[in-house]
This record gives structure tokens, sequence and C-alpha cells, in this order.
């Protein structure tokens, strides 16, 4: 077990990082982990970070404390919206950042200790595996609270996620989803109690750090092409990047040695 260490990345954004797993936290707990925009684009600078720093397998995402893992944008940064810019702006930005979380080439988790609500929904739905603490909620109110809409990548993760039909009828009536039903419907992964939730997290992460980190990259990218309408034969890259890779060496003689891999990632 290597010593975690813990760097400020921006207000209210925390890094920390062990066995070659990365914990980033969304820190506002007066806030409920509501996102200014700077936080959004920290958080998009980070993953590209991650993404590139060769000493990270997996990412966790989470929020500070047990009320919310992410509530969505702070509501004080829309005061001035008025123009055609700000409308789309916005909606731009909360769009780079979420495709940026679901471009990462390293597994995510999303570690839901409070309610995911809002950009916070769809901030978990960008993240590759989702755990939930029973109390935890899932919805997106925005048709009872602010009026806005969507950005075109939120709600292309929640129709991957459950379906065009239930997208909307989520959306339409506002209501927030309690952990259990939100499993059912596949916005969750995994429902622990709050006191294993972290445990069952940081389990999980150990567990992806030691698979091939090119398979796992390919499954990621193949996955959103699939979602994006790209046939099966538009994956050849992907399947020529792990079949010729040294990694891929590494596995069939560790597979025919009866020993574990030693991934490269290359």
């Amino acid at each position: 077990m290597v010593s975690a260490m813990i760097e400020t990345i921006a207000e209210h954004l925390t890094l920390e990082q062990a066995d070659r797993v990365a914990v980033v936290t969304v820190d506002r707990l007066e806030a409920r982990n509501a996102m200014t925009f700077p936080m959004y684009d920290a958080l998009h600078d980070l993953c590209g970070r991650l993404d590139s720093d060769a000493s990270v397998r997996v990412v966790i995402l989470r929020g500070a404390g047990d009320k919310a893992f992410v509530s969505g944008t702070d509501i004080r940064q829309f005061q001035t919206f008025k123009t055609r810019e700000d409308a789309l702006g916005y909606e731009a930005r909360i769009s780079r950042v979420l495709t940026r979380i679901a471009g990462l080439s390293k597994p995510t988790i999303a570690m839901v200790q409070g309610d995911a609500v809002g950009g916070g929904l769809f901030m978990s739905l960008a993240c590759d595996v989702r755990l939930a603490a029973e109390h935890a909620r899932f919805g997106a109110p925005i048709a009872r609270t602010l009026g806005n809409f969507a950005a075109p990548a939120s709600l292309a993760l929640l129709v991957a996620t459950v379906g065009p039909v239930r997208a909307r009828e989520m959306i339409l009536t506002a209501r927030l989803i309690a952990a259990p039903e939100a499993k059912t419907l596949g916005l969750v992964d995994e429902v622990h109690p709050l006191a294993a939730l972290e445990g069952r997290a940081r389990e999980l992460a150990a567990r992806l750090s030691e698979h091939a980190p090119l398979t796992m990259a390919a499954v990621k990218e193949a996955t959103r092409r699939y979602i994006a309408g790209v046939a099966p034969k538009d994956l050849e890259d992907l399947i020529l990047a792990c079949y010729l890779s040294e990694d891929f060496q590494e596995g069939v003689r560790a597979f025919l040695e009866k020993r574990k891999a030693n991934w490269k990632g290359r």
C-alpha cells in the first residue's frame, strides 16, 4: 500500500493518488457540492491530466460528505443570463466536461454517496460504473426548478442509459429516484450501505487497476461508438491496438506460464 498523495487542484476540487487509483473529490459541502463554472473547467483539465498519467489506471469521482454527490450547477451562476451566447455557452461548457469524463481512457467509478441531481446525475452517467449509497437519489428536476434545458451530451447519456421513453418520463415528472429503483432502471450498478460504499469503491478500483489497460480503453471507446451509431466494422483500429500490443504478447505468456500478467499499457 502506497501512501496517498492529496493535492488541491482548484477551489473545491481535490485529487488523491495511490496504488494506481486517482480519487477526485468535489468538496463544497456548504452548497451540496454544487459546481461553479471554474470548477467545471478545472475538472475538465484534470481529466486530461489523468488521461496522460501512466501511473493512473482507475479514476473514482465522488463528492464530499454524505448529502450529495454533486447537486448540479450553482444557481447563482445563472443570475446574469440574458443572451443566446449565455445559454449556448453554458450548455457547451457542460457538454465539454461530460464528454471529457466519458472520454477518459481509464475506467471511471462514480461513488454516489448522496443525491446526484441535475448536472450531478449526468456526471455520474459519464462514468463507467456507478456505486450508490442506499439513501442516494437521482434525477433531473429542471422542469420543476429552473425551467432550463439539458445539454445534448446530458440527454445522450441519459437516453443511452435508460432509453428515450424512460428518460423523457424522468425529466417530465422531475421526480427524484431512490437508489433501489435507480438500480432497476440501470442508473446505478450497485447499492450499498453508506458505511460500506467507499470500501467497495476502492476494492473495485483496485481490481480494475490490475486489468489490461488497452483492453479496457478499447471497450470504453467501442461503447462510445456504438452509442453514437458507429458500425462494428469501424472498430478495426481498436482490435489492432490490442492484438498488436506488447500487453497482448505478455498476456499470452502469462496465461501459459500460469502467472499474473505485468501490464504496461502499450
